[in-house]
């Protein structure tokens, strides 16, 4: 009896798939990172079936690579040694929202548009927002922060627990509804950002925090790269509580207004929201932008209404899709280096003259506030030149960042894309990693051939 037809013995056939189209739409990732065919897509319901499906691949040793949208950067979902491709998009519960808590928990495949939209009806919201509307357990897979960090962390300040299907089928919970612990190891903190290499989620709880009375979003223009920077982080030393301060270059402004249909003054702009109560609200505008003059803001505009707002911040996660727009037939690669905000405005500086250098376009986005930017190379992935020129590129950016003590992924993960610069970011610790791995997944099933190689 063959893979497919064993599958069907523990999933009804509908939800066993080797169509074209479904193994195409499995083999692929947003990356640069080439397609590969899994053998099977299967579509679980429940986490008994999900451990069924684990056990019978352990069992058999064939790979198993959990599959959320497809939305990631650096090929985790992409089957590289084909196998079974477990898509949870019939995983797409919200299974308790608890407002006394503060926690909710869901399926793996409930997205973080869909999330919110529930939570919104409590008065409550989850911050984590890495742009594209991923699913909870690809962010969770990969650690995934994005715009909010500088205010309410990344994934992994906001998991509380995690349940995880194992190698061989069982199934764990790491951690509880307390807001902390002291007992034993950190579980959750340790599958958090592992990519499917130790298990797989099948319910994750959340942290959720309470919608602001007040929200205000803006942008302020500055003639200068290095002062943005410089502002930014000095904005964060004196302690505004900001909520979001994300850096867009004047290239990127220039194709938003093109492709976005904004009018946005072309230079180097922090776009900026706050949260909290209108008193504080408003201090806080006011002390940022006599601190943003004091490092040459020419202009600082303020949106107040929630449709301005949301064009705003639409124009700045839309930059990927613009980029794309604007060169039809490429690719973008995304670097995705963080650094200790002392180091930011020089790795930011050499970021750009690399890429001036290097005859390839590209842009300069950031999560400013936690030290987190990506430098956006455009491509032609069937030319090598280009392909040669762009990973040149992108190991002069991260050997920067390794060497102030910075990290060659800060949010991204690391995939396929960051695995040859794991031994000179861990050194020895790799090897400890390494040894979890082996403890945990003897015969190799989950998600092999990422991280380590």
């Amino acid at each position: 009896m063959n893979l497919v037809d064993q599958l069907k013995e523990i999933l009804p056939e509908d939800r066993v798939s080797t169509n074209e189209t479904v193994l195409l739409n499995h083999s692929q990732d947003e990356s640069f990172h080439p397609a590969n065919l899994p053998d099977v897509v299967v579509f679980p319901i429940d986490k008994k079936e999900v451990a069924e499906i684990v056990r019978f691949a352990n069992e058999n040793k064939v790979p198993v690579v959990p599959f959320g949208i497809g939305s990631g950067l650096e090929g985790q979902a992409i089957p590289i040694h084909g196998g079974i491709s477990i898509d949870f998009q019939e995983m797409n519960k919200i299974i308790d929202i608890n407002p006394q808590d503060l926690l909710v928990t869901v399926q793996p495949g409930v997205t973080r548009l869909q999330l919110n939209a529930e939570l919104g009806k409590h008065g409550l919201f989850f911050p984590v927002d890495p742009g594209a509307d991923a699913t909870i357990g690809g962010m969770a897979s990969t650690n995934a922060s994005g715009t909010t960090t500088v205010r309410y962390g990344a994934m992994k300040d906001n998991v509380r627990n995690l349940e995880v299907v194992l190698a061989d089928g069982s199934i764990i919970h790491t951690g509880s509804k307390a807001k902390k612990s002291s007992s034993g190891y950190r579980l959750t903190e340790l599958y958090v950002g592992s990519e499917g290499t130790l298990g797989v989620f099948t319910e994750i709880t959340l942290q959720v925090y309470g919608i602001p009375e007040v929200i205000v979003a803006g942008r302020a223009v500055f003639s200068s790269l290095q002062n943005s920077v410089e502002a930014a982080t000095t904005l964060l030393q004196v302690g505004v509580p900001i909520a979001r301060i994300e850096l867009v270059e004047a290239a990127s402004i220039r194709n938003m207004n093109k492709i976005a249909g904004t009018n946005y003054a072309e230079d180097v702009t922090l776009f900026l929201e706050f949260h909290g109560s209108k008193v504080n609200v408003d201090a806080d505008i006011e002390i940022t932008k006599e601190l943003f003059e004091d490092f040459g803001c020419y202009q600082f505009d303020i949106e107040t209404d929630s449709i301005g707002r949301k064009k705003l911040w639409e124009a700045r996660h839309n930059n990927l899709n613009i980029m794309l727009h604007t060169n039809p037939g490429k690719k973008v690669m995304n670097t995705d280096v963080c650094v200790p905000l002392s180091n930011l405005a020089e790795a930011v500086e050499f970021s750009r003259t690399c890429i001036d250098e290097s005859g390839l376009q590209g842009g300069i986005i950031g999560h400013i506030g936690d030290g987190n930017f990506h430098a956006g190379i455009v491509l032609d992935p069937n030319n090598t030149d280009e392909v040669k020129r762009a990973n040149h590129l992108n190991e002069q950016i991260v050997k920067f960042a390794l060497s102030v003590g910075g990290t060659c992924t800060g949010e991204h993960g690391v995939g396929l894309g960051k695995m040859k610069y794991q031994q000179d970011e861990h050194g020895k610790a790799l090897d400890v990693m390494k040894a979890i791995k082996q403890v945990l997944d003897q015969n190799h099933i989950l998600n092999p051939g990422k991280i380590f190689g």
